[in-house]
Parts: C-alpha cells; structure tokens; sequence
C-alpha cells in the first residue's frame, strides 16, 4: 500500500427493502438520521477521519437523483469543515450498470482511474470514527492488498447476519464465510463491517485474471458473498483489522432505531448541529425564532407545561403545545405537536402533524405524515406523506407511503403496501 488514505469510494444501490416502508420512495442514503439525510452524517464521520474527495457509486434513478440533489459536489460540506472547493469534493459514477458493490467500486476505479489505496464504505453503516493513519501504518510494512475492518459480534445472532473472518498469527485472513447459517459454523466472531481499504491497482488486477474476470462476466460481484473469498482463495494477502469501533449496519428499523439513539447520546453537541442544551434536551437552530423558542421551552418544562425527560433531540422551526409528554425521542424539523400529545422511544420525522391527544411509542414516523387526533401508533412504522386518522390504532404494523388510514381504524400486525 502507499500514501496515506484521503479517498473513499462508497456504493449505492439497491432499493434498501429491510428497511421498508422508509425506503420505499426515499433512497436508503436519504433516510432521516439526526435530523439530516444519513449519507450525511457518514460524510462528516469521514470528513474528520481525514478523508478529502469521495466517489459515490450511485445505481439508480432514485438513488441517483436523491443523492445527487442534496449533496451535489459536496461544497456545503466542505464550507461547514471550513475546507476549501479544492480541499474536499463528491464525484459521482456515471450510469454504468452496477450489479453489486464491488461492481460499483470497480466502475468508479475505472472511469476516474483511481491511483493509490483507498477507503471502501457502506451507505447504510454507520461509525464513530476510523483512525486511517493508525490503520494504514500497521498494515503498510505488510504489503497487503487489502484491509477488511472487523469487530467482535455483539451475540450470536449477529453473526449469521455479516460475513466472518478467521485470521492467522500475523493478521491475515485465512478464510471467510458470508453469513454462516448457524453460529457455530461461523470460523470466528469477529465480523465483516463493510469498511475496507484496498489498494486499486491490486483490485484492478484481480478483475483481469481469469477468476476475477468470470466473477465479473457471471455477475458475482458482491464484496463479500463473492470477492474477497475469491481473492484469498487466489493467494491475495488480505488483512484483517480487529478494530473497537462504535458500529452499526441501520438497515433494518430496529437497527436504525438502536443505532440513531446510540449517536443522539453520544454524539457532541457541534457535531448534532446543536447550540442550545437544557438537561436532555437537545434543540437545534441559532437565529432568533430558535433561539425565542428554545427559551420558551425551558420556562413551560420549568412550569410544568410540558415533559420532556431523558435524551431528546428537536429541529428547528417546530411547535409543542401544552400537556405535550415527550421522552427519548427524536422530532425533526418543521414537526407540529399538539396538545395532550404522548411521544415515547421514537423517531418522528420533518414537517409532521401529530393532533391532539396522539399517542406514538416505539416507532418510526415518515416525513409529512399526519396523525389526526387521539390516534395511537405503537412499534410501527409509517411511511412518508402516509394519513392516520382520527382515534386510528396501528400496532406491530407497516404502512406504506400516502396510505389513507380512515378515522377509527384498528390495525394490529399488518402490513399495508
């Protein structure tokens, strides 16, 4: 390997299905994360890691047009890392066919001819942070092709979701198998956290042998079901780094609940976009219609008004009326509470309308979506611009975006495309 890692490739495509309804008309990259698109908030993750230009491996129109139309060339990002236009830029793969992950890596090598060793990450993992140089530096006198990042599964049922790793004395990789069926047929417990660093010459040879070119012509270009088996199986020194990193694969609801309340805890206050923290309280916005409204909240919970205990993120530009109870919740901006309103464990996202005397516990609230009065939704998700109404009940249920849910319905367990 050589030089140290200032770029970063990362993959998107797919219509991220684990993760419906969220993602049923939103890219998986989109998705509301701390009140920002969650590609966003790896950006930054890996703009402090030291990264300086990022390719994004984009397939597909709505992947495509989403990511394109928020992020550009990346000059908003930069100015908030006070980085010049030519200290940090997006790029994006042209429409090429991408039929997997490493396709899309391939594709982005190709067109831009990408020299050097670079950074390979999921858009829908996200991290603490990564101390490339320390990563580089280890593995550099070793000569190997490519790093894979491994972290010790969490429980056995971790395991069988994400490839595994069995390594040697020296930290290279033996074998390793993609999702073993059981955890007992797993070779280790240190899994595969989709963070790689490869070097792109050794990358573009091994698509040109004989094994890498049938891969490519058979369409297995998946990194893990399909790549990195093959390139150790053809003697490619790859390495694995164990690595104590806070990490989390958000594509699933649960995951990305647990994940989005993990970083609300954890995360400083400059870097959640947040001037104003009053207990648990986090309240985004610094002009003065922020600034008036984040005084009045403290005298109403000073008064008794309102409750808003435990860790609670809020946008901007949102009201909260009286009697409103809000615990370990996430409300995004431009969101309207009513009175007597009941919020507990969830995510609501930006420009909602949550009616009088509303109850949501343990869910995940799309944007623009309204929920008349006294409706109760618990452990469900609901989709964007999606209408519950009046006295409505959705428990342990799915609803698609736009869905119409009539006043006084009762749902229990459903899911409605």
């Amino acid at each position: 390997m050589s030089g140290l890692i200032t770029t970063a490739i990362i993959p998107i495509g797919g219509v991220g299905a684990r993760l419906y309804p969220l993602t049923v008309d939103t890219s998986k990259s989109i998705i509301r994360f701390l009140n920002r698109p969650l590609l966003e908030f790896i950006l930054e993750t890996l703009i402090t890691s030291g990264i300086r230009e990022v390719y994004l491996g984009v397939s597909g129109y709505v992947n495509y047009v989403q990511v394109f139309e928020h992020f550009g060339s990346g000059e908003a990002l930069a100015h908030r890392f006070n980085l010049g236009r030519d200290q940090f830029r997006i790029r994006y793969m042209p429409n090429l066919l991408s039929r997997g992950n490493a396709e899309a890596v391939l594709a982005t090598i190709k067109y831009y001819n990408v020299k050097g060793d670079v950074l390979v990450t999921q858009c829908d993992t996200v991290f603490n942070y990564l101390d490339l140089s320390r990563i580089w530096y280890y593995y550099s006198s070793r000569n190997c092709d490519m790093i894979i990042v491994l972290k010790a599964a969490k429980d056995p049922g971790e395991i069988t979701r994400y490839g595994v790793a069995k390594l040697r004395e020296d930290n290279t990789i033996e074998y390793f198998v993609e999702k073993p069926k059981r955890p007992e047929d797993a070779p280790s417990n240190l899994i595969n956290t989709g963070i790689y660093v490869l070097s792109t010459m050794r990358f573009l040879e091994f698509f040109e042998s004989s094994e890498g070119a049938k891969l490519y012509r058979e369409g297995f270009v998946d990194f893990g079901r399909d790549v990195i088996p093959a390139m150790i199986k053809n003697e490619y020194k790859i390495c694995g780094h164990p690595e104590n990193l806070v990490w989390f694969d958000v594509g699933t609801p649960e995951t990305y609940l647990e994940a989005v309340f993990y970083f609300l805890k954890n995360t400083p206050q400059d870097r959640l976009g947040v001037d104003f923290v009053y207990e648990g309280v986090r309240a985004m916005g610094r002009r003065a219609l922020s600034r008036e409204f984040q005084r009045n909240l403290v005298e109403r919970m000073r008064a008794g008004i309102i409750s808003i205990s435990g860790d609670v993120l809020i946008g901007r530009h949102c009201s909260i009326g009286d009697n409103v109870e809000i615990s370990e919740s996430i409300i995004d901006h431009y969101t309207v509470i009513s009175s007597d309103t009941l919020i507990e464990n969830s995510v609501i996202m930006d420009r909602c309308h949550i009616g009088r005397k509303a109850q949501i516990k343990k869910s995940i609230i799309g944007r623009h979506v309204i929920v008349d009065e006294e409706a109760i939704i618990e452990d469900s998700i609901i989709g964007n611009n999606a209408y519950i109404g009046r006295g409505a009940v959705v428990r342990n249920s799915r609803i698609w975006p736009g869905r119409y849910i009539p006043p006084g319905t009762v749902l229990v367990g459903v899911t409605l495309s």
